[in-house]
């Protein structure tokens, strides 16, 4: 368990903006990290592994990519005993994302808003950060590179971006993430439709076949899905998924809903909705996913999961493993134990 209860440190980031805690988190973590410091939040990991896509997952608890996205903080959110980490997205070139506010707390709803906008530093900052990281993959975590476009790049050449992000990330990452899906970046999720989603993923799996080849070493590739999506929508996601030799998906990224937030404070505010409201949308998309995909298909379950039993359902949806993210920031790193001992125990 971590040396200083979640309880007594939530209060004083929450007083914060909710930028700012995020920043001054990740900077504590990142310069503490593989120090002995590290007990401060540090817990131990259950061992429960899985074997998925071909990887042996230590346990099914992963942290979901946006919260670490310059891949700063590999060994020391690992540290909390999580069995995966995805950081990202990154983009080929640094950008600043959206202007700010643009993170917004529902405490009441255990939600968050954000249009970050894929702020980062770009592949080049990113791959020296993973490249240091040691300490995680060292004792068997799993490790995976979420890669996205730049805001600048007309989405006519998002391929462009991808095949950069692709090659770049791919000597360093157990598993590559697509993230297609985001609501922050202007028309990325129009290539979710049928036929460019067909075109971008047999353009990046050529590549990634390629590479591979060239490498010696088969990284899988995922692809993240939005909520958002009509059960066709899904349909149709899942044949391309196959007929394009995909090895997983991700399901799902935040919501651009706002039903189950009416009358909150920032509930209006425009980016995508993520934390307990996202929970049911999420597992919707799952069990329609399951449905439609072949069986044994690698589905990673994420959206609103604060408790073991929240994990739980996203395994009996569908899932085979389940990533946190907003959950970790309302319930703090002990939330990680929780949701792996209850799977353990499935």
């Amino acid at each position: 368990m971590p040396l200083i209860p979640y309880a007594l440190t939530r209060p004083f980031l929450f007083g914060l903006d909710p930028e700012h805690a995020h920043e001054l988190t990740l900077d504590a973590i990142a310069r503490l990290q593989n120090t002995p410091l590290q007990c401060l939040w540090s817990g131990s990991r259950v061992s429960d592994p899985v074997t998925v896509a071909g990887l042996r997952f230590p346990n099914r608890i992963g942290l979901a990519a946006g919260l670490d996205k310059n891949g700063r903080c590999i060994d020391g959110l690992g540290a909390m005993g999580f069995g995966f980490i995805e950081v990202g997205t990154v983009t080929p070139k640094g950008q600043p994302g959206n202007d700010k506010p643009r993170m917004f707390r529902l405490p009441q709803a255990n939600a968050l808003i954000n249009r970050l906008g894929f702020n980062n530093e770009g592949l080049q900052s990113f791959i020296a950060n993973v490249k240091r990281a040691h300490s995680f993959r060292a004792a068997g975590g799993v490790l995976g590179l979420n890669i996205g476009k730049n805001a600048a790049t007309p989405i006519e050449n998002a391929a462009d971006d991808y095949l950069l992000g692709l090659e770049g990330v791919h000597p360093h990452a157990d598993y590559i993430t697509v993230n297609i899906s985001s609501p922050n970046t202007k028309n990325l999720r129009a290539l979710q439709s049928d036929e460019a989603l067909d075109a971008l993923l047999g353009t990046l799996q050529r590549r990634k076949q390629q590479l591979d080849t060239q490498s010696g070493k088969r990284v899988p590739m995922f692809v993240k899905i939005a909520p958002d999506l009509e059960e066709d929508q899904v349909t149709v996601i899942a044949k391309t998924l196959t007929a394009n030799g995909i090895d997983g998906v991700i399901a799902t990224n935040t919501t651009i809903a706002r039903d189950k937030v009416q009358g909150l404070a920032h509930a209006e505010e425009m980016g995508g909705l993520s934390g307990a409201p996202v929970f049911e949308a999420s597992n919707r998309v799952i069990r329609l996913l399951r449905a439609a995909l072949p069986a044994g298909y690698p589905i990673i379950g994420v959206g609103g999961v604060l408790s073991g039993e929240d994990a739980r359902a996203k395994i009996a949806a569908g899932a085979d493993l389940v990533q946190v993210y907003t959950g970790l920031i309302y319930k703090g790193p002990a939330l990680v134990n929780d949701c792996a001992k209850a799977l353990a125990r499935r």
